[in-house]
């Protein structure tokens, strides 16, 4: 599955209370989406690459620079864009979830509520 062209897909790890919350949220109020495992389905670089541009933020903002991954490959302060993109392809923990995408826009469900805005 890729990110979606015209409906809505949820970037979910099931091990997230955030994310089951936000998975929750959607179902309660009648959404149409599909769920993409992404720990099991990591993005590839050019996923990640739409997926920046639909979230439009910076890059660092949806990083999860906590993990032992983010030091692992070799990220800190200075990252460059580039870089933390290819380490979270390399290493798809890094990405801050959940996050539901749509044809045009991306939004990080933190809090859950957060994502209700892109459904306007």
């Amino acid at each position: 599955m890729s990110l979606s062209r015209d409906g809505l897909v949820l970037l979910h790890n099931p091990n997230c209370s955030k994310s089951r919350q936000t998975k929750v949220l959607l179902e309660e109020r009648g959404v149409s989406f599909e769920v993409r495992p992404y720990l099991e389905q990591p993005l590839s670089r050019l996923e990640l690459d739409d997926l920046a541009r639909r979230l439009a933020r910076p890059v660092r903002e949806w990083v999860r620079a906590g993990e032992a991954a983010y030091a692992e490959a070799g990220l800190d302060d200075d990252a460059k864009d580039d870089a933390i993109l290819a380490a979270i392809a390399t290493h798809p923990i890094l990405l801050e979830r959940p996050i539901l995408v749509s044809a045009r826009r991306a939004i990080v469900g933190r809090p859950p509520e957060q994502v209700l805005a892109l459904l306007d």
